[in-house]
């Protein structure tokens, strides 16, 4: 089968052409302009699994097992979810608050691929950055994409503040399981953890445990930022100011839906 094959098939399957071709691309080690321009070359065997898989719902990170996020080319495993654009949006206010130079002490909960605290390391050197993660497997790939970044992040293993004894922080920011345990939309997620999506009946359980534990880890002035589900703004606002947070507000993802909610520290 060739290139052009190949993919008048995938768009009879219904596959998105343009992933289509970044999935040729990746598994013949070329570019997409080199396959648009080669449609008639050959194709090794195992290619059309390759698409089947993403018919089946496997992300593209996955199979190409990569990820850009805020400038920076992440390597994704199962064992983290894949970063999506609307968190750069966390990083951006984070990044607000931060000024170039500073060399605050900063914390990524929840940090699944690094994605977090690598772009905030990036984009801030000065700063300490802190991650912790629940999974090994997670923060694996999290310690090395570091490495190959060549970013420096002091990395945890542990639920959330646990392994975080005796530290505070300038800035904290997480995005944290948010969906509701019933959501509609948890099939179509099923290849990424479940552990690092679902929260509970009503999507809050990590949000809450994040808002209660902040204040012992948190300098005061610093601000919790927390990414949540698009209808859960008012509700995390209330967790934040019910834990006595204030200055609260909120940033909009690409859609314009309120994504992100935070709040300073000043007791």
């Amino acid at each position: 089968m060739t290139v052009a094959e190949a993919l008048a098939w995938a768009r009879q399957q219904g596959l998105d052409r343009l992933e289509a071709q970044t999935l040729l691309a990746h598994a013949l080690g070329q570019t997409r302009t080199w396959l648009l321009t080669h449609d008639d070359a050959p194709l090794p065997e195992g290619c059309l699994a390759l698409l089947q898989r993403r018919l089946d719902g496997v992300p593209v990170a996955y199979l190409t097992g990569t990820q850009e996020f805020h400038g920076l080319s992440l390597r994704v495993t199962p064992d983290t979810l894949v970063p999506r654009p609307d968190t750069e949006t966390l990083v951006d206010w984070a990044l607000d608050l931060l000024p170039p130079g500073t060399s605050a002490q900063v914390l990524d909960l929840g940090t699944g691929s690094g994605a977090i605290a690598l772009a905030l390391a990036h984009r801030r050197p000065a700063a300490q950055v802190h991650a912790v993660d629940a999974s090994a497997g997670a923060l694996a790939t999290a310690q090395a994409n570091g490495a190959r970044l060549g970013l420096s992040v002091s990395w945890h293993l542990g639920s959330w503040f646990a392994p975080l004894a005796g530290l505070d922080f300038d800035l904290i920011a997480s995005n944290p399981p948010y969906i509701r345990d019933d959501d509609p939309h948890l099939p179509a997620l099923r290849h990424e953890p479940r552990t690092a999506l679902a929260a509970g009946p009503d999507g809050l359980a990590d949000l809450r445990a994040i808002v209660g534990g902040a204040p012992a880890h948190l300098r005061r002035g610093g601000w919790l930022l927390l990414e949540h589900g698009w209808d859960q703004a008012d509700a995390v606002a209330a967790l934040l100011k019910a834990a006595g947070f204030q200055d609260l507000q909120h940033r909009c993802d690409l859609a314009g839906h309120r994504r992100c909610t935070g709040g300073c520290w000043r007791l």
